[in-house]
């Protein structure tokens, strides 16, 4: 379907009329959209994730969140015809509860996860990349599925610095919390 409207012209609140069955990403002006579904193995592995995330996050402050959840990168509350930029990453770890909103993630989270897929793999790799960058976020995450490897990316100084690319043998340290870490022989669970 194609949209109504020109590059840099589309707003949030624009994007709420549509209907809840289109998904698309707005960055630096340019229209995303978010479809075909992703694949079973694409979903397994955010799975395992929020699960890890899930229990170590539990009675604590931090919370994770999977998709589809839309993260808003501005801090604009109050009017949704201000805010003309927006995605929907794959999983999300927001500490500031001021960021959770009832129906939308505003503000920049903790900690971004992407997984690749053919369709999504020069956008994660590029666009989100300098877009999650410029944003602030402390820890961006790339998955890749099929080889099975995590690239970290650590924001030192205002840019991402290559905080390592970890197997399915390896243990991920997350480095926004000091005292967790990921077994991805569980994340990368191959056929069982």
């Amino acid at each position: 379907m194609a949209l109504p409207y020109q590059e840099g012209n589309f707003t949030y609140m624009d994007y709420l009329k549509l209907g809840e069955e289109l998904r698309y990403e707005v960055i630096d002006g340019q229209i995303y959209n978010m479809t075909p579904s992703p694949t079973p193995k694409h979903q397994d592995v955010i799975t395992q994730l929020s699960v890890d995330f899930g229990l170590y996050l539990r009675g604590k402050q931090c919370r994770v969140f999977v998709s589809p959840i839309d993260v808003c990168l501005s801090d604009e509350r109050e009017d949704l015809n201000k805010v003309k930029e927006w995605v929907e990453p794959d999983l999300v770890v927001v500490c500031d509860k001021n960021k959770i909103g009832d129906k939308r993630i505003i503000g920049s989270p903790d900690l971004v996860v992407e997984v690749l897929s053919p369709s999504t793999a020069k956008k994660d790799r590029m666009v989100k990349y300098n877009r999650y960058q410029r944003a602030g976020i402390k820890e961006y995450w790339i998955v890749d599925p099929v080889h099975e490897t995590i690239e970290v990316y650590l924001l030192e100084g205002g840019a991402f610095k290559q905080g390592g690319t970890y197997f399915k043998d390896d243990t991920l340290p997350v480095s926004i919390f000091k005292d967790f870490m990921i077994d991805l022989s569980n994340i990368f669970r191959g056929e069982e």
